[in-house]
């Protein structure tokens, strides 16, 4: 295997998934990292909040990997927002020709969409992801774009999708080699909008929490067990997607609810046939972590809303020597930003900005100001400051019926 790598080092440019993780030893960290993820078998780790998407903690969170069959959280997301769920599937001669592990489809048969997504979840079989790829799509490599669409749309930087169940591929574009890989921090990214954020959450939730399925299509009988063990490992795990191949390792990435909290985990390359358990290890040190040492915290602080001076504007008295002032409020956005999980000795930086002056007229509404909320030098928190009133120019006919007021008031 080792040969493998090294020659796909070779013609990729990247360097080989098998490292000296392959060996079964956790890898070293780095001095800052906490003593209870020192010996984290992954050589890619992150631990993610999943309600703001927060990283707590990273380990190599941005190194491109191969990703094996936790590819097919996204293949499921997209076959949920994009098909019904009773939608025929027609089998093609390229989805029952792929590799195990595999349902055992024959080309000209027809599933029903709902029972390939379990077969997909729970069984992982390669030959239901390109199925539901090409009801989706048409073709793979047409799945393939609207993957990598939806990835960057997430803000994955790091991530290549070139199939929808994860075996490692590679194509050459436009002078490049592109190779079928993501990273741990997108990958947590991608889990997140799957299970908090995609409009079919609470189905993929309902999918991927599933113990047991069985259905049954043309005349034959099927039955998928989940074989996500974390699930039943640790209390509040609801979701997550094994995945292995040569060049990958094991991968996988879960999520877990307890304690109001939410949290995600993403694990690519940790160890090799025999260490199929270092996955569950692994997981469980993050989610512990995250337990034990993450609380709400309520970040807002009352921001200036002082008045805003208004050159050449209409002052509230009236009066031609005063100067006007445009009354401000804060658009606070969502509530939930506002309550961040933070471990001790974290503390948020908040910033405020502020116009000095604004031009008459200036509408309601205005811009004139911004206050952030940084953490570790990233933003987390936002609002804005704006004008909560319209303030009117001064003119030469204002100006001539104040002199004539005036006039005739002392008169």
């Amino acid at each position: 295997m080792l040969v493998l790598a090294l020659s796909a080092a070779l013609v990729t440019g990247r360097a080989p998934a098998v490292c000296a993780e392959e060996s079964g030893a956790p890898q070293e960290q780095t001095a800052e990292t906490p003593e209870e993820l020192s010996a984290l078998y992954a050589a890619s780790a992150v631990l993610m909040d999943g309600e703001s998407g927060r990283i707590l903690f990273e380990k190599n969170g941005g190194e491109i990997r191969p990703m094996a069959s936790t590819t097919k959280i996204m293949t499921c997301i997209l076959a949920l927002e994009h098909l019904p769920e009773d939608a025929e599937l027609s089998v093609s001669a390229l989805a029952a020709s792929q590799p195990e592990v595999r349902l055992g489809m024959r080309e000209g048969e027809t599933y029903v969409l709902k029972d390939l997504l379990h077969s997909l979840m729970l069984e992982s079989h390669n030959d239901s992801a390109v199925a539901i790829a090409e009801a989706v799509s048409g073709t793979v490599e047409g799945f393939a774009e609207l993957m990598n669409e939806k990835a960057e749309e997430l803000g994955c930087s790091g991530t290549c999708f070139l199939t929808p169940n994860g075996l490692d591929a590679e194509k050459e574009e436009d002078g490049k080699t592109l190779v079928h890989s993501t990273t741990a921090a997108d990958l947590a990214r991608i889990m997140r909008y799957c299970t908090m954020e995609s409009p079919e959450k609470e189905r993929f939730r309902q999918i991927t929490g599933t113990e047991r399925y069985s259905f049954s299509s043309g005349g034959r009988s099927f039955s998928c067990v989940n074989h996500n063990a974390f699930l039943n490992q640790m209390e509040g795990a609801f979701s997550g997607k094994t995945g292995f191949t040569a060049n990958a390792g094991y991968c996988y990435v879960g999520a877990l609810e307890r304690d109001g909290k939410t949290l995600i985990v993403a694990l690519l390359a940790c160890g090799w046939p025999n260490n199929k358990s270092y996955k569950w290890s692994d997981t469980r040190k993050l989610m512990d972590y995250g337990l034990e040492h993450y609380e709400y915290r309520e970040i807002y602080q009352a921001p200036d809303l002082s008045p805003v001076p208004v050159a050449g504007g209409i002052p509230d008295s009236g009066e031609l020597t005063d100067t006007a002032y445009a009354a401000v409020s804060e658009i606070r956005g969502t509530e939930s930003q506002w309550k961040i999980l933070m471990k001790a000795g974290e503390n948020v930086e908040v910033r405020q900005s502020r116009t000095e002056e604004l031009e008459a007229p200036a509408a309601a509404g205005t811009l004139v100001g911004t206050v952030t909320y940084a953490l570790d030098g990233e933003t987390v928190a936002s609002s804005e400051i704006r004008t909560a009133e319209t303030v009117q120019a001064v003119t030469f006919f204002w100006c001539i019926s104040k002199i004539i007021e005036n006039f005739l008031i002392k008169v």
